[in-house]
């Protein structure tokens, strides 16, 4: 479990970041973090393996303070995915790249270029196993910076924006492999600007705004509160927004996926033949 108590963080120039922040990530859970910019979300996450210790307040990983650990020490167990993944690579091939924290971390090579391949072939990027990461797009780029601290099967995940540069079928596929590491026992933290892609998700969202915690629940609940979302500058997802403006219906207000929509509506029209068969 990540447990963050009365967290407060302030950096070197004097601004003040997080205010009084507590909250728990139990072992297996997928939570998103989301708010405005300059909310504090970056700044929170890197509590979680040690890049910032607090000011005020503690944050433990698995019973441990992070004051009184190392950032190698922590990585170990949470895997941080920068947003710009230009931040983390510095390899001359994928391959490398992807096989740096293996080595760093003494596996035996043997299990090292199973996982590199296994890891490669799961992000659609084999093809690039040969190429410089800086000669690939950002959102290649994005998934290469993923495959770095997925290859070492941390405990804890953390992607700091994900989606950026990721087109629709690869928001997908994302979307899919994150959930499948959920079912495996993973703990998943999304920090995201992305309302379509939380809400396809439906985690559990913790909204930051101005450093505190704003709110904390199911997506559902969060990101069809039309007040909560105008606090944090965002908007509601399209869905919720539709669903809203056929409450005079009957419609539900807190729909906010595809899939769930999808049920609905199917169920109102069989609901409505058979109706009609009936007369």
């Amino acid at each position: 479990m990540i447990a963050v108590e009365n967290l407060g963080f302030t950096y070197p120039n004097g601004r003040a970041a997080l205010h009084d922040v507590s909250l728990e990530i139990n072992d297996g859970e997928f939570v998103a973090i989301m708010g405005e910019n300059g909310a504090g979300k970056t700044t929170l996450v890197k509590h979680f393996n040690g890049l910032l210790k607090p000011t005020n307040g503690q944050v433990t990983v698995d019973g441990v303070d992070t004051r009184k650990s190392t950032v190698a020490s922590l990585s170990k167990s949470v895997g941080l995915v920068f947003q710009n993944p230009d931040h983390q690579l510095f390899s001359e091939t994928v391959k490398q790249e992807v096989a740096f924290s293996l080595k760093n971390f003494q596996y035996p090579e043997e299990v090292i270029e199973k996982r590199v391949k296994a890891i490669l072939a799961t992000l659609d990027l084999t093809p690039y196993i040969e190429v410089s990461p800086f000669l690939l797009s950002g959102g290649e780029r994005k998934r290469v910076a993923l495959a770095t601290v997925l290859a070492w099967n941390p405990k804890h995940i953390v992607l700091d924006e994900p989606t950026i540069g990721q087109d629709y079928q690869q928001k997908d596929k994302l979307r899919n492999f994150i959930l499948q590491l959920v079912t495996q026992g993973k703990t998943v933290i999304v920090v995201s600007h992305d309302v379509e892609f939380v809400a396809e998700c439906k985690p559990r969202v913790v909204l930051l705004s101005k450093g505190k915690v704003l709110a904390d629940g199911p997506a559902a609940d969060v990101l069809t509160d039309q007040s909560l979302v105008d606090k944090a500058s965002l908007v509601r997802p399209q869905m919720a927004q539709l669903f809203s403006s056929l409450a005079e219906m009957g419609m539900p207000t807190n729909v906010i996926d595809v899939y769930t929509a999808k049920k609905i509506l199917a169920d109102r029209f069989r609901k409505q033949v058979k109706g009609i068969e009936s007369i």
